[in-house]
């Protein structure tokens, strides 16, 4: 008995029915567990259903509410985590082989704030392992499927967030981004993604793939569920080295000032790059022009040594996950195969646990990193790093928000790619700048092409600039064009309106 939705987005509108006494958090819960029943089977977007731990936490808020307390921004909302989120207790596997069963003794911060703002946790969602992947095939336990259409794929690394969300099992996920995983799959499947400041949102409890470049971000049909997720999620942590000492953010207050005034870069590179498909680079001009419509200064901007991205970052990622993912040894915990000593026991640990595209990884990250070479990749790839954070900071002093397209292409078929590293690197040429550079980023659903699969348009902004960007995000959101139900799809989203939208 999903509440009306309203103009905000389906998760503002079932906390404030939960809140308000109107619909109790344990028919929201027994609703979208009947949601995944009905369309996971097909789709594989979740490893673990936590539906004893959800109907618990529905049932604590619904005592809260009828002892007229105020269970909090998100009361009764379910929410699918990432599964390389720590959850104490539940199995957090990173969809690697080599964590299968394991249970964190620990929640991740991001998973404390948002049962704290009264959400329930309603399951963990596959990724592609370590998140390391474009497309969620890389996942040791089977691939996700594109809700748009299932033999396409949902976008990486986290491609089963993005789908629980698109097809209407979860009103809102939690994701990581390290060169593009959570803008990228909410572009392939149709919905709101956001990769924040790097500091905004605290990494205590994400399992770390690259250090320098990971952060945790929203997902979410509209702009405002996901600008109220960031804000439950954003802020200081003492247990974060990295995290920035900031209030919380307050996104949502910002969602009605308009775009009067704000110029916007179109951002050449991202939108008639080399790989561009036509029918992407014709959405992303007509978002221009939709911006331009509602006040916009919007002109063309170049940054050139964007093109030096993609290369930089698949030297510094690989090389900081061969750090990481070193005390993965069968020693502490997850996998152990035994050997005749520990060398041995660790290789076969090692080789049996991690999949090719992890083992690929580590290997170009050693070698990044031996003695000889440093110098030349190493540290020319850091060098890159500055070059390129340097040429955005220039950009900013002309324009306040570069738009340019989420991904080169629309959702590509399972299979197509999985023999091919390079082209499947090239997925995340549109989404690794704001990584490398630290800044904010989000995903618009804008349109579709001819076969019907969505099209994400990006807007990023300076560090610390989410108010603005999620200003900009809500005045493109309103001027997309319609995307329609995908093919697997909850009956929760026939009341929703179109996914990734408002409502009409």
């Amino acid at each position: 008995m999903t509440a009306a939705v309203g103009r905000r987005g389906p998760a503002l509108a079932l906390a404030a029915a939960v809140r308000a006494g109107e619909v109790s958090a344990a028919d929201v819960v027994e609703e979208h567990l009947a949601a995944i029943a009905g369309c996971d089977g097909e789709l594989h977007a979740f490893l673990v259903v936590l539906a004893d731990e959800a109907r618990a936490a529905a049932a604590a808020v619904d005592r809260q509410v009828a002892a007229g307390e105020d269970p909090g921004p998100l009361a009764g909302v379910p929410i699918a985590l990432k599964d390389n989120l720590c959850t104490r207790g539940i199995p957090t596997t990173c969809s690697s082989r080599i964590l299968e069963g394991w249970k964190p003794p620990y929640d991740a911060t991001v998973v404390e704030r948002v049962r704290a703002a009264g959400a329930v946790a309603i399951g963990k969602t596959n990724l592609d392992e370590f998140a390391m992947g474009s497309s969620t095939e890389n996942s040791a336990f089977g691939p996700t499927r594109n809700p748009h259409d299932p033999s396409r794929v949902p976008g990486g690394s986290s491609g089963g967030s993005a789908a629980a969300v698109a097809s209407g099992m979860a009103p809102l996920a939690l994701g990581s981004d390290t060169g593009g995983s959570i803008r990228q799959p909410a572009a392939l499947c149709g919905v709101v993604g956001m990769k924040p400041t790097y500091g905004a949102v605290s990494r205590y409890g994400l399992v770390a793939f690259a250090s320098s470049l990971d952060q945790i971000g929203p997902f979410a049909r509209t702009v405002a569920d996901a600008a109220l997720l960031f804000d439950v999620i954003g802020g200081h942590d003492d247990r974060d080295s990295t995290s920035l000492d900031r209030p919380a953010p307050r996104c949502s207050s910002r969602l009605d000032d308009g775009v009067g005034g704000v110029r916007i870069g179109v951002l050449r590179e991202l939108v008639e790059g080399e790989g561009m498909d036509p029918e992407v680079r014709g959405r992303i001009r007509e978002a221009a022009e939709a911006l331009a419509g509602a006040g916009a200064s919007v002109e063309e901007v170049s940054v050139p040594e964007l093109r030096y991205a993609l290369p930089a970052y698949y030297l510094l990622a690989p090389a900081e996950a061969s750090s990481n993912l070193a005390r993965y040894d069968g020693v502490r915990y997850g996998l152990r195969v035994d050997g005749p000593d520990v060398g041995a026991m660790n290789a076969a640990t090692r080789a049996a646990g991690f999949g090719p595209e992890v083992k690929r990884r580590i290997m170009l990250g050693t070698y990044a990193l031996s003695a000889g070479y440093y110098d030349a990749y190493y540290g020319q790839a850091q060098k890159i790093r500055t070059l390129i954070i340097g040429a955005l900071d220039s950009a900013y002093g002309r324009v306040d928000i570069l738009l340019g397209a989420t991904t080169p292409t629309t959702a590509f078929a399972l299979g197509d790619k999985v023999d091919d590293p390079l082209a499947m690197y090239l997925n995340d040429v549109c989404t690794i700048p704001s990584n490398l550079a630290g800044h904010p980023a989000v995903s618009v659903p804008f349109g579709t092409d001819g076969l019907g699969l969505p099209v994400g348009a990006q807007l990023m902004a300076p560090a610390l600039e989410e108010g603005l960007l999620f200003q900009v995000a809500a005045v493109l959101e309103g001027a997309a064009p319609a995307l329609g139900l995908p093919r697997v799809a909850a009956a929760t989203l026939g009341s929703g309106g179109r996914a990734g939208g408002e409502d009409s």
